[in-house]
């Protein structure tokens, strides 16, 4: 299945809350939009890997993506190096996704920036026609993405161009709740975090607000390009 939007999290949920409404927006439009974890987030201070599992593909249901796939980087020791990078390229030959959605350039988690670079690495490489890679002994044709956005996670970045999610905000919220297990619960005894705080859920859609203030959307998702992003008519821009 080719696809026209992979989004790539080293953790699942990474995505859901940072670029689910421009994936529910682009499903709508009748893109192909796929997910790829890179770990199973296995380190974190509430939950089990299996728990998390279960909760990605939850969400994914709620998504209506097309696919959903989860390698099995080790959380918070992954390197970027030829072993994960060519772990991404299979998978970016596999899908051959037009754009791709990577974690934010840098943040409060050493594991996003880290993984922010990795998938934009594997996303060059995967272009070149000498490095070779196969599934299950079947050579794979080389693919380059022709861009790689990085969505904004927990701190506040200035983005490059901003996403109107307005229509999709209860639905990327329904999705970011599959994660239960890492959200506050009443009489919970698991230890807390800054996910955990009873204000968090407005932290998100203040956020999406913010995002959207200056381009004069009620809520929007924000991107950092790599490379200058060019239009062809510039009376479309809002």
């Amino acid at each position: 299945m080719k696809l026209d939007i992979l989004a790539i999290g080293i953790h699942p949920d990474d995505v859901e809350l940072s670029c689910a409404g421009t994936l529910l927006k682009h499903i709508q439009l009748g893109k192909k939009v796929g997910i790829l974890d890179l770990t199973h987030g296995e380190l974190g201070s509430r939950g089990s890997a299996e728990l998390r599992l279960q909760e990605a593909k939850k969400a994914a249901l709620i998504l209506g993506v097309h696919t959903r796939e989860i390698l099995n980087f080790a959380d918070g020791f992954f390197e970027n190096n030829k072993e994960h990078q060519l772990a991404i390229i299979k998978m970016l030959r596999l899908y051959q996704p037009d754009i791709v959605l990577a974690n934010a350039i840098s943040d409060r988690h050493p594991d996003h920036g880290r993984a922010a670079k990795l998938i934009s690495d594997a996303c060059f490489y995967s272009g070149l026609r000498k490095i070779e890679t196969d599934i299950e002994g079947f050579p794979q044709e080389h693919w380059r993405p022709k861009v790689v956005y990085h969505y904004i996670q927990d701190r506040y970045m200035k983005p490059d161009f901003v996403v109107d999610v307005s229509e999709h905000v209860d639905k990327k919220m329904e999705a970011i709740a599959a994660y239960s297990s890492q959200f506050f619960k009443d009489n919970d005894n698991e230890p807390e975090t800054p996910l955990t705080t009873k204000t968090f859920m407005d932290f998100i859609k203040g956020r999406m607000v913010t995002l959207g203030r200056e381009a004069g959307f009620d809520y929007a998702e924000g991107f950092v390009t790599e490379r200058v992003v060019g239009v062809e008519d510039i009376t479309i821009l809002k």
